[in-house]
């Protein structure tokens, strides 16, 4: 078998690149290095068996080539991050509508079964109330304003499932859906806004750990690993096709309490500094109180449960600063 990875120089992406090959399987890349890094991947190039190409998803020539040779598609390619959307929103906006538009229409043409990597970002704002529910995938969504830039992302995300299903639905092409909650490990880069690299960072090297808003917002983690086992699993079921599942750990922590953590794993000086979301991201940046997602459907379809638990996801992350 021969997968294409798009983004696959990317955090998750090169730990699916990692298991496939380990799985036997010959595998291509296609990443532009923007917010993926060569240091990812780099331990696999003289494998006869992976084959990067460093370009845009965007290119047509060069995927009309590589979705042709290849067998099924794993679309990560995404432009990630909070500070990301917020800087540079007409890359959020091309990649993520354009680049999946792209693959969809490709993998029609070839007749290849595609996954697509979406976000728990879709769900919106909607669980803001103390006893709302956990997450399901058929949850209603609820966006912020077009106004307010931080639901760029969600709301691309979402256009992205909104295609696949439809590809799916009148082409009958072979799509498979997994909303990812909060995925974190070792090469993930807290550069663009992700919170448990940044605690780490922060903490390793004395320097604040900065909480955004009064830190009672949760959340749920989930390592890489266990994330990308899922995701083949889904890919290898013929019943997953059609549907969308979400990824994740139904156990959740605050941020304030995540930030207490981290700074006693790793025996750090740090203060904990809270600083308001303005500050941060400029006015009017809006954020969702509690994201935990209901994964009953994937466990119920795959037997998923995340096998490590948070104190050892974040010793990973501890581990891999260090060194």
């Amino acid at each position: 078998m021969r997968a294409l990875i798009t983004g696959g120089a990317g955090f998750i992406g090169s730990y699916l690149v990692d298991r496939l090959l380990e799985m036997g399987e010959n595998v291509s890349v296609i990443d532009n290095l923007s917010t993926g890094s060569l240091k990812n991947v780099e331990h696999h190039l003289k494998n006869p068996r992976f084959h990067l190409v460093v370009d845009t998803i965007l290119n047509e020539m060069v995927m009309k080539k590589l979705v042709g040779e290849c067998d099924h598609i794993y679309h990560m390619a995404a432009a990630v991050g909070v500070k990301l959307i917020m800087n540079r929103p007409v890359e959020t906006l091309e990649t993520n509508i354009m680049g999946t538009e792209m693959i969809l229409r490709l993998a029609n043409r070839y007749k290849k079964k595609v996954f697509i990597a979406s976000t728990s970002e879709v769900y919106g704002k909607i669980m803001n109330g103390e006893n709302a529910s956990l997450l399901s995938e058929n949850s209603d969504s609820m966006m912020g304003a077009t106004t307010k830039r931080r639901w760029a992302y969600a709301c691309s995300k979402a256009l992205d499932e909104f295609l696949a299903l439809a590809y799916f639905e009148e082409k009958k092409l072979p799509v498979i859906i997994a909303r990812a909650f909060n995925t974190i490990g070792p090469r993930q880069t807290g550069q663009y806004g992700m919170v448990v690299p940044n605690f780490v960072q922060k903490a390793l090297i004395g320097k604040p750990i900065t909480v955004y808003g009064d830190g009672s917002q949760s959340r749920s983690f989930t390592h890489v690993s266990d994330v990308v086992d899922a995701l083949i699993k889904l890919m290898s079921e013929p019943k997953a096709v059609g549907q969308i599942f979400n990824v994740g750990s139904s156990k959740e922590i605050t941020i304030a309490e995540l930030a207490r953590i981290v700074k006693e794993m790793t025996g750090s000086s740090s203060e904990i500094e809270y600083i308001t979301y303005e500050k941060a991201y400029g006015p009017g940046y809006e954020d969702m109180q509690r994201r935990c997602p209901d994964t009953s459907k994937i466990k119920n379809l795959i037997h998923f449960e995340p096998r490590n638990n948070l104190h050892d996801i974040i010793q990973s992350v501890i581990d891999y600063y260090k060194t």
